[in-house]
């Protein structure tokens, strides 16, 4: 059973690699993006405050007043607020003020390298990420804007705003983590699901493998629990405690019909060798001989009657098909009934036939239903009372033929109609004083009805029993 449940085991572990590889790859993407969202919102504000200094430094005029103390403070205050360093520097690089909170500022007089304030000069605004050639001591982004140079005025500086790239990498640094925190509750919380998910539907097919398992044992009262969801796997469970059933039916059918074969072949059998033995050592007397030799003969007949019986069972189980021909159901009943006129009338009985004036013409197996009305007939006379009335009657109705067999007599539990089809079934009480028979006749008027894809049922109260079936109508009927 552990290598039939590790096939769930690998699907479980392949789910969960296939949904974390997917995780991973989604997360690493929105990571990216949040860098690069970042990233962009950085550079958007360090634009934005580069703009608002270049306008507040073009409002000075002179370069004491960008020495002074006012502007530096201004530039402090904002500095503050948006989390950014500022710097103004003159046209050959020297930094005139910055925006550093304390007195004295370790960056006012020094100078630009030529690169940089090169770049500065080619583009507006200039735009860079690293230290400005060793001016500060890590990487930064920088956003560079002159100072005057419009409508012909001379440049008068540049206005250099700087964002510290680990502030916006910490930031990233905390989202990171963030994510793969909740990632980790997520891919727990899914894995713990879709564990549960797996064990809930591999429950019923571990017991479907068990349940086999014990058939093949030979016990077939194992059984699935019911799955409670009208799915693949709901059905398959319904499906296989039916089969179940099915199983156990016929394995009680199977026990049943060895038994009852034994039996039935055990009697005459029994009965034969002993009267045999009897005659050949001589205990019977020569005045009794013949009558044993007739009751040797009987229970040889018998026994020929229920080999032939159970090869005629066995080939209607083996689906041999019946042959479809077009007969007058009327004519084959009365032909039939004729061949009873002499156990008719040695137990005084009178016989009832109830036809229809025009003929009915029904589709079927005509040698096969001539058995059918056979069996019911020899059956209802056996069972009749003497000098009551056997009454046969053939109709049509709603697009079938009815045919009907009814005698006056003893009447069969209800409890054993069900039964009554059975093989080898016999009830005990008044309807099984027949020796002769063998149990199977009824059963194979069942099969052979059956075979026609038609029905057949009976009836027994009040003294009367009615065996009914049907059969289709011939087409031009």
């Amino acid at each position: 059973m552990k290598a039939k449940g590790s096939v769930f085991f690998k699907d479980f572990v392949i789910t969960v690699c296939v949904f974390t590889m997917c995780f991973v790859a989604f997360g690493m993407a929105t990571l990216a993006a949040g860098r690069m969202v970042l990233i962009r919102e950085q550079r958007e504000r360090l634009y934005a405050s580069a703009e608002e200094v270049q306008l507040l430094a073009e409002a000075v005029s002179t370069q004491a007043e960008l020495n002074g103390l006012e502007l530096r403070m201004s530039l402090a205050a904002i500095s503050q607020c948006a989390g950014i360093h500022i710097f103004l520097c003159d046209t050959n690089g020297v930094v005139l003020t910055s925006s550093d909170a304390v007195r004295v500022s370790p960056y006012i007089g020094l100078q630009l390298s030529p690169a940089v304030l090169a770049g500065a000069a080619a583009s507006e605004p200039y735009e860079t990420f690293g230290t400005l050639d060793g001016f500060y001591e890590t990487k930064h982004f920088v956003v560079s804007r002159p100072i005057g140079g419009e409508t012909g005025t001379a440049v008068a500086g540049y206005v250099f705003v700087s964002s510290e790239a680990s502030g916006v990498l910490s930031a990233w640094g905390e989202f990171i983590w963030l994510y793969l925190v909740l990632a980790a509750v997520i891919l727990a919380l899914a894995a713990t699901m879709q564990y549960l998910r797996y064990r809930r539907m591999s429950r019923p097919l571990r017991e479907m493998a068990e349940a086999a398992d014990r058939f093949a044992r030979g016990d077939y009262s194992a059984r699935v629990s019911p799955y409670d969801k009208a799915d693949e796997i709901g059905l398959l469970t319904e499906a296989f405690n039916s089969m179940a059933e099915s199983l156990s039916r016929n394995e009680t059918r199977r026990s049943e019909f060895i038994a009852n074969v034994s039996h039935e072949l055990r009697t005459p059998i029994t009965t034969i060798s002993g009267f045999a033995d009897g005659l050949l050592d001589g205990t019977i007397p020569p005045s009794q001989e013949r009558h044993y030799l007739e009751t040797i003969s009987a229970e040889t007949k018998r026994l020929s009657r229920l080999v032939r019986s159970m090869l005629d069972m066995s080939r209607l189980r083996d689906g041999a098909a019946v042959r479809m021909e077009r007969f007058d159901l009327s004519e084959m009943v009365v032909q039939t009934v004729l061949n009873f006129e002499e156990r008719v009338e040695a137990k005084h009985l009178s016989m009832e036939l109830n036809m229809p004036e025009a003929r009915i013409f029904v589709r079927g197996d005509e040698d096969a239903l001539t058995r059918v009305v056979y069996n019911l007939v020899d059956n209802a006379i056996k069972f009749a009372d003497e000098d009551t009335a056997l009454v046969i009657s053939v109709w049509k109705e709603n697009g079938r033929a009815f045919t009907c067999v009814q005698d006056t007599g003893a009447v069969i539990p209800p409890e054993e109609l069900p039964l009554i089809f059975d093989r080898f079934h016999k009830s005990d009480k008044s309807r099984s004083q027949d020796r002769d028979g063998v149990g199977l006749g009824l059963y194979m008027v069942r099969e052979i009805i059956a075979a026609h894809e038609q029905d057949i049922f009976v009836t027994s109260e009040n003294g009367v029993t009615a065996f009914t079936f049907t059969l289709a109508l011939a087409d031009n009927t």
